[in-house]
């Protein structure tokens, strides 16, 4: 729940995993329980996860609205506008109602460590999105400093990479420094908060817009989704990482020779139940750690 139009709502627009709504003014946000991998949605749900996904949001929104305020009006069925009363068991966890912004076709990503289609760039020619990288790094080896890769957004399709001379002829040399100074900031606190609970965050995305002429982070923020999470315990640069995102799907489909073209394969079992127990994994280190009276992220015993 929910894959489908929700009754008497207008469906505003139906991305890879979430649905938004027409609610007044405002906008309501349904994260589902698809996903997505290599750009095409899969036909597997993974149960829970969409309420898994918004509530982590919930968290990082909480937490970095110190850097940057973000669209969320509410994610309590409890305070959602009346007419939505006769749905709360079907949006309850799953949804949030947020202010409509101007939304930048942005995608801003942040890479602390070399991973994914960065590494298989930096082993052809030695480059990140076109910008030279020191040379002689390793698989999952952590940058220097970390890098900012925006990409014009696709709604279908694959995210277009671009160079920060070519974000800046597009939006603007001055927003495009608000983007990427926002974007390393939340970056940053995240990467703080996700190392004491012993998880690493090798990359992100962000995504924003304009909201009553401010700026605001939009859309969904750190989740295994838009997130590279890897166990800081089992850190080992030169290879690949355990990860508590969706490589778990992406490395299956891999191994069973799919194209990455429509029709996706069924998912078996074993790789919902594995999905979901990242997933699950994941939530609670990263919003435990503050419940903790010893601060370490570890229950005391």
């Amino acid at each position: 729940m929910p894959t489908q139009d929700i009754p008497g709502l207008t469906l505003f627009r139906r991305g890879k995993v979430r649905d938004t709504y027409v609610i007044g003014e405002d906008l309501l946000l349904v994260a589902s329980d698809r996903i997505s991998a290599f750009d095409v949605n899969l036909p597997t749900l993974i149960p829970g996860k969409g309420i898994i996904l918004t509530q982590l949001s919930r968290f990082w929104f909480g937490l970095t609205q110190s850097i940057v305020p973000n669209h969320v009006v509410s994610a309590s069925v409890e305070e959602f506008p009346a007419e939505l009363s006769s749905l709360s068991s079907e949006l309850s966890g799953r949804s949030m109602l947020v202010k409509r912004a101007d939304r930048i076709d942005v995608e801003c990503v942040v890479r602390g460590y070399l991973a994914g289609t960065a590494w298989r760039e930096y082993q052809a020619s030695g480059t990140v999105v076109g910008s030279p990288m020191p040379s002689g790094m390793v698989q999952s080896e952590k940058f220097p400093e970390p890098i900012f890769t925006p990409a014009i957004k696709n709604d279908e399709g694959h995210d277009e990479n671009v160079s920060i001379g070519q974000l800046q002829s597009l939006v603007g040399s001055e927003l495009a420094t608000q983007l990427e100074t926002m974007s390393r900031a939340i970056y940053d606190l995240a990467s703080v908060h996700a190392a004491a609970c012993g998880i690493i965050l090798a990359d992100t995305k962000f995504e924003f817009g304009w909201i009553d002429g401010e700026l605001h982070l939009i859309d969904e923020i750190l989740t295994p989704d838009s997130s590279r999470f890897w166990d800081a315990a089992g850190y080992q640069p030169g290879q690949d990482q355990p990860s508590f995102d969706k490589q778990f799907v992406r490395d299956w489909l891999v191994s069973i020779g799919w194209n990455k073209e429509p029709p996706a394969p069924e998912l078996p079992p074993l790789v919902v139940s594995g999905t979901l127990a990242r997933y699950q994994e994941a939530f609670d280190r990263l919003t435990d750690y503050l419940k903790q009276p010893n601060g370490t992220g570890r229950r005391e015993e």
